[in-house]
């Protein structure tokens, strides 16, 4: 089940590459590796910190006909 929309995701891989450049580029601190987190939900286009906080950025699909 995904819970993280098109725009958000976008952004988690834009934040997430920065965070990882950080690593090897400027202060080099182990808080870049952050960004990883970042590229896998946007990837898997899911979130357990939205899940848990009950927050969907996604649009929810409207049943299909045919269907119960």
């Amino acid at each position: 089940m995904k819970n993280v929309g098109t725009i958000d995701r976008v952004l988690r891989v834009v934040f997430g590459l920065t965070l990882i450049a950080l690593v090897f580029i400027g202060p080099q601190t182990p808080w870049g590796w952050i960004g990883l987190i970042l590229l896998l939900t946007a990837m898997v286009g899911f979130c357990p910190a939205y899940r848990l906080f009950g927050i969907r950025t996604c649009r929810i699909a409207p049943p299909q006909a045919g269907r119960s």
